[in-house]
C-alpha cells in the first residue's frame, strides 16, 4: 500500500436523503442493482458515511470515499476509489486509471455476488488502513 494524499469530501453524513431520492429516481431494474450494492457498502461499518458526488451515491469512511454506484443506460457500475490496489482473484474489476476501478453489472448477466461482496469489504478495509496509517 503506497502512501498517497487521500481524497476527502465535505458533507458526508450517516444517511443522505439525496441518495434516497436518487434511488427513487432510478427505480427500475438497474436502480434495483445499484441499490442492492450500495446497501452492502452502507453496512460495512458504523463509521460509513455517504453523500451524492458527481451525480452518484458515494460511500465514505468518515470523509474519505471508498466506493460508489452509478446507473448508466444499460449497466450499473460499482466502483472503488482505490480499486487499482485491491486484490481481485475473480477478475471483476475494469478500468485502467491510476487509482479507480469498477465492476460493470447488467440485469441479464450473472454476477459473482460473493466476489463483489469481498471487493466491497476489501475496499472498506483498505481505506480504513490508509486512514489509520496516515
Amino acid at each position: 500500500m503506497k502512501t498517497t494524499e487521500l481524497l476527502r469530501f465535505d458533507g458526508a453524513v450517516l444517511r443522505d436523503p439525496d441518495i434516497d431520492a436518487w434511488m427513487k429516481e432510478h427505480a427500475g431494474e438497474l436502480g434495483t442493482i445499484a441499490h442492492q450494492w450500495f446497501e452492502v457498502m452502507r453496512k460495512c461499518g458504523d463509521e460509513v458515511r455517504e453523500l451524492l458526488h458527481d451525480g452518484c451515491p458515494v460511500a465514505c469512511l468518515g470523509d474519505v470515499p471508498f466506493g460508489y454506484v452509478n446507473v448508466f443506460t444499460a449497466h450499473v457500475n460499482v466502483g472503488f476509489f482505490h480499486g487499482a490496489s485491491l486484490s481481485d482473484p475473480a477478475r471483476l474489476l475494469q478500468g485502467n486509471g491510476k487509482y479507480m476501478r469498477h465492476v460493470k453489472l447488467t440485469p441479464r448477466a450473472a454476477v459473482n455476488a460473493a466476489a463483489l461482496s469481498r471487493l466491497i469489504d476489501a475496499a472498506y478495509s483498505d481505506i480504513k488502513a490508509r486512514i489509520e496509517n496516515g
